[in-house]
């Protein structure tokens, strides 16, 4: 079989090799989804993408016999680093064949990385952070993922606990059927707690990007900056992010909830793109916006991907009427709604997975982040 050998990925060579690799490890495996190669190209671009203004990374390629058969992404985030005061190097942006030999060669060498720079323990998957794609799936294999949440084959659990690593954290994703969305009790008590606090819901406008950025920025730092991983993001991510999702985002699944003039809430339910992506195979060209053009008719899924409230308006009732208003959005014949995706959640946040249980959600994936002391 040959030695394994880790190589510094340097050169352009490298990098396409990097990106290309799952489309060889997943070619058999119907339910992962192809992301664009332009999109993984410019997330790894440490001169353009903003995230790499306040981090530093270094990737590498497994191979055996001149094949590539693994990858791996080593991070220091200095902004996590400073928030926590702590010393975290990441992984991230993993993929291997099933090959114990080449998994441990790659963490070793993403080990040695950030441990170089200080890092006294090494977290992952992160893909580069909390605010982007997370997490190992190690249960719902059998389902293909919804927009902006990650794949991976069963092995790769294996391959992480083999590496020394160990669970440090669960999260987890609920399910809700279109024939369990729930419609009259759910209504009846948002129209209470709408008139009894003076609750309103407004769409966000993107035409004044930048004032609603600014909001949505606001509620989603003072919403989840207690939470277990959460890191701030700059303006420069936060601006990137939201040009990124407006290229698919339902401009009525966007919105703020307000307590009179004040805005209390935000929640971002985003139509699944990735049975579009399947069909693009990594790359935008004729036959694929064809085949696009062609399935745009079809039933899909929506991820409930942002539901945040700030500390101070939680106990009135705001979670039931951003969902109130979810759900008589996608109940709407035009939406072609098949199921909505309420995730990720962190597995010991019992308020939010009792709230998504209490509205017909059932858990149905479960994704690891895994911990391992330098």
């Amino acid at each position: 079989m040959g030695a394994v050998e880790i190589v510094p990925v340097e050169r352009r060579a490298e990098l396409r090799a990097f990106v290309d690799l799952p489309w060889s490890i997943y070619a058999s495996e119907p339910n992962w989804v192809p992301p664009l190669k332009s999109d993984v190209r410019h997330l790894l671009d440490t001169r353009r993408h903003p995230f790499w203004k306040f981090a530093k990374r270094a990737l590498f390629l497994a191979q055996r016999g001149g094949r590539t058969i693994g990858r791996i992404a080593a991070i220091v985030d200095h902004n996590y680093n400073r928030f926590h005061d702590e010393r975290m190097g990441i992984w991230g942006f993993f993929e291997c064949v099933d090959d114990a030999a080449a998994s441990s060669a790659l963490f070793d060498a993403a080990a040695a990385w950030v441990k170089d720079r200080g890092m006294t323990f090494f977290r992952g998957p992160l893909n580069p952070s909390t605010n982007y794609d997370v997490g190992l799936l190690v249960d719902g294999f059998q389902y293909p993922p919804v927009v902006m949440m990650p794949y991976n084959l069963p092995h790769y659990e294996r391959l992480v606990t083999g590496a020394g690593f160990q669970k440090e954290k669960d999260l987890i994703s609920f399910f809700i059927g279109e024939e369990q969305f729930p419609t009259e009790r759910t209504e009846r008590l948002a129209k209470v707690i709408t008139k009894k606090h003076g609750i309103s819901v407004r769409c966000a406008d993107f035409k004044r990007f930048d004032g609603e950025m600014a909001i949505i920025k606001d509620i989603y730092h003072a919403s989840w900056e207690r939470n277990w991983g959460f890191v701030p993001m700059t303006d420069e991510e936060i601006d990137e992010m939201g040009r990124n999702l407006m290229r698919f985002a339902d401009p009525d699944l966007v919105f703020f909830v307000y307590r009179g003039e004040e805005p209390a809430g935000v929640a971002v339910v985003l139509p699944d793109v990735n049975p579009m992506l399947k069909l693009l195979n990594g790359r935008i060209g004729p036959i694929g916006l064809l085949k696009v053009f062609r399935h745009r008719h079809d039933k899909r899924a929506f991820r409930g991907t942002v539901f945040g409230f700030k500390e101070q308006y939680r106990k009135l009732g705001l979670p039931l009427v951003a969902f109130d208003y979810t759900n008589r959005v996608l109940r709407d014949p035009r939406k072609r709604t098949a199921f909505l995706e309420l995730g990720w959640n962190l597995e010991d946040n019992r308020d939010i997975n009792q709230f998504d249980s209490d509205v017909g959600g059932q858990v149905y994936k479960r994704y690891r982040i895994y911990r391992k002391e330098l």
